[in-house]
């Protein structure tokens, strides 16, 4: 049997998952008690996971998640309003992105905002659906320069075709008229289509000041807000929390 001519074959069609697995086979003296069918099996399998990893780790490149955050490492016993059964159910297959559903997570800085939404987009990368990241400020930045440089429809389209888009930091600052308008239109484009996470630290029924224009603000919490899983989450700031501990920590084992 010619096998390096078989594995250079299986590489040329980019069946690297399969390659590797053949290789383990004909390493492996007990592969050979298996009948054809329960190895061709194996072969199979080995290239189907080796795709969509693949396929995870290019999503998850694309998402450009602010950090390496996973539903797997939510803290639930910080008492910061954070209700485990019905966050986990709303997670869980990601089924708000399935549902075509939003999520809105208010409350003051540091207590985890930012991680679960990032949590939440890469577990919808984990299902399979798309995601990206940005916080507002960069986002309006963004839109500007497409503005500029005359592809902002090109860049709304591509926000369009998100699955899951997380724009951390909502209303922070006042929003300019293009602002304003950008943002409806991106309402307006994932309404009942895609889904969207927004963090901010002002609770909803305040954003009619950042938006500045009572119209457009009222348009956007009509569109992104009545109809989302709404979280209110309060308490001390996580950071404050891990830095005492680790003091504390470091302090033990000083003494």
């Amino acid at each position: 049997m010619l096998i390096q001519p078989t594995l250079e074959q299986l590489y040329a069609m980019r069946l690297n998952g399969m390659a590797e697995a053949f290789r383990q086979q004909l390493e492996d003296p007990a592969a050979s008690e298996l009948a054809f069918e329960e190895r061709f099996a194996l072969l199979v399998q080995s290239q189907w996971t080796w795709k969509q990893g693949r396929a995870l780790t290019r999503r998850l490149a694309l998402a450009k998640l602010k950090q390496p955050a996973c539903l797997e490492d939510i803290d639930f016993r910080h008492p910061r309003g954070l209700e485990r059964a019905r966050w986990m159910s709303l997670a869980h297959e990601s089924a708000w992105v399935r549902r075509k559903q939003n999520v809105v997570l208010v409350g003051p800085t540091g207590v985890g905002k930012s991680f679960l939404a990032c949590a939440l987009a890469q577990r919808a990368c984990r299902d399979g659906f798309n995601a990206l990241y940005t916080r507002a400020p960069q986002l309006f930045r963004d839109l500007q320069a497409a503005r500029a440089e005359g592809s902002l429809s090109r860049l709304l389209a591509k926000l369009a075709r998100i699955d899951a888009l997380v724009v951390d930091d909502f209303a922070l600052a006042p929003m300019s008229e293009l602002e304003r308008r950008d943002f409806l239109d991106i309402c307006d484009d994932r309404y009942r289509l895609r889904s969207t996470v927004l963090t901010s630290q002002l609770p909803t029924d305040r954003w009619h000041g950042p938006v500045g224009d009572p119209t457009v603000a009222d348009s956007i919490l009509d569109r992104m807000v009545h109809n989302a899983h709404r979280f209110e989450l309060r308490g001390e700031s996580l950071r404050k929390v891990h830095g005492r501990a680790e003091l504390a920590a470091a302090e033990g084992e000083r003494s």
